[in-house]
């Protein structure tokens, strides 16, 4: 049998904390940022989410390139697990923001996600090409997967539940996990890549300095 593909989300699970609402709070609108998460899912989709508070950036691209490389922390274990795993990234974040998160780490991946039109006047997401779900009624991360026959998910918010269901086996944390478990899906909680690693190696190894 086939190992199963991992795929991974960015915001969130690869980094520390969202890096899209870290964008937000330091070159954005907090207002408009927290009215708009507090539609989330009830009269907003998430595109119109995401669209709507990074409009309220207008700093210069580089500027908040340079930035994210300074303030973006990964979690531990991710550049080995990286390099062994060759996860995809699947992101309802940016490219611009993420290959450079990336190459900091000193690992090149496969990544799904958004782009950007950085006006001055305010960026413009150009959403990547994703067909309408057919379960969750949204363009979800199913589209990025459907080649996949089969696969691991690790993630940990709102965008990572369609796909996360789909999932051969999952590894969940935060928003994520609370969702699945309130639904009754099965997922395995993590801390780091440490924790991913050794469940998908059956490692009982625990890395220096962790107990």
């Amino acid at each position: 049998m086939p190992v199963p593909r991992v795929v991974v989300d960015f915001d969130g699970t690869i980094t520390e904390i969202d890096g899209l609402h870290l964008v937000l709070l330091e070159f954005g609108d907090r207002g408009v940022y927290e009215e708009h998460e507090s539609r989330l899912g009830r009269d907003l989709t998430l595109r119109e989410v995401i669209a709507g508070e990074f409009l309220t950036v207008r700093a210069p691209l580089g500027e908040v390139v340079s930035w994210m490389r300074v303030n973006a922390a990964v979690r531990a274990g991710f550049a080995s697990f990286a390099r062994q795993h060759e996860p995809l990234v699947v992101s309802s974040g940016f490219h611009e923001l993420i290959e450079p998160v990336l190459e900091r780490e000193g690992v090149e991946l496969e990544v799904r996600a958004n782009r950007l039109d950085p006006r001055p006047d305010g960026w413009r997401v150009v959403f990547r090409e994703q067909a309408e779900c057919a379960v969750c009624g949204e363009q979800c991360k199913r589209s990025d997967v459907a080649d996949l026959a089969a696969f691991t998910y690790v993630g940990d918010g709102y965008s990572d539940r369609c796909v996360a269901e789909l999932a051969t086996r999952v590894f969940a944390r935060d928003g994520l996990a609370a969702y699945l478990a309130q639904k009754g899906v099965p997922f395995e909680p993590f801390e780091d890549f440490y924790d991913v690693s050794r469940a998908l190696e059956g490692d009982a190894v625990v890395p220096p300095g962790r107990s």
